[in-house]
């Protein structure tokens, strides 16, 4: 019996405690363009950094996304003998420190196929990626169908993905799923529709552990191929859309 009271007051905590965030932030995609006073693009192919880092296929162009009923379509393509595809971030313009962060999204399929949700540190130009920190909320590859990954990338892991897990969700193709951070001084807890998918909480919150003490800025895109998406594209899936119904920053 006290067991269970135990649990009572912690659920009934954990609520209070989510009901004192505040809505600071709410991007439900509902003008005929994209709000430019809250996103940038980036374009091309990521040179001189080429690939975008990561060897993908793909190249930016601001035509390959629409608004379409309130939601944010971003559409990869294969135009001749390249792929197309949209990314755009809040740098500069929308960045956030603490706080819940969630998205409703619905995937793209198949293989080649690489939608994300994920932040960046806001002092990326004065100390570079990793030392930067980069929050990854979601990402998807068509390789692994039913896979979503959440992962951290900082200093200390030298950018490799070791703080990372890789979770199973049968219906996570269909319809539409809400994927969360909840970020704290303290640590960083993932969620998929409300399920607790990953806790990343050192306990020694050096510099290069633990970039996670200043602002961040959202990034949206969907990659071809890559590192992590490739190697094999499948040609025949193409057009595929990442389709992102809102985003939302709780404080």
């Amino acid at each position: 019996m006290k067991k269970i009271v135990v649990l009572l007051l912690v659920v009934n905590f954990s609520f209070a405690q989510q009901n004192k965030r505040k809505l600071v932030w709410d991007e439900n995609f509902s003008g005929k363009t994209l709000n430019e006073n809250s996103w940038n693009f980036e374009l091309g192919n990521g040179c001189p950094n080429c690939g975008w880092g990561n060897n993908e296929r793909q190249l930016y162009t601001k035509q390959n996304h629409k608004l379409a009923k309130n939601k944010l379509v971003v559409t990869a393509k294969k135009e001749g003998d390249k792929y197309t595809s949209t990314r755009i971030t809040t740098k500069g313009k929308k960045e956030f420190q603490y706080g819940r962060f969630e998205a409703r999204a619905k995937l793209p399929v198949g293989k080649g196929v690489w939608p994300a949700l994920w932040m960046l540190g806001s002092n990326i130009n004065e100390v570079g990626w990793p030392k930067c920190g980069e929050i990854d909320i979601l990402e998807y590859v068509g390789k692994e169908p039913n896979m979503v990954f959440t992962s951290l990338h900082t200093q200390d892991s030298h950018g490799n993905t070791i703080n990372t897990k890789k979770t199973r969700f049968d219906d996570i193709e269909k319809g539409f799923h809400i994927y969360a951070m909840e970020w704290t001084k303290d640590k960083i807890d993932f969620f998929v529709d409300d399920t607790l998918v990953y806790t990343f909480q050192p306990e020694n919150k050096t510099e290069a552990i633990w970039p996670y003490n200043q602002p961040f800025y959202f990034i949206v895109n969907m990659a071809i191929g890559g590192n992590f998406g490739g190697p094999e594209v499948d040609d025949t899936i193409f057009p595929q859309d990442f389709i992102v119904d809102y985003i939302r920053v709780y404080q």
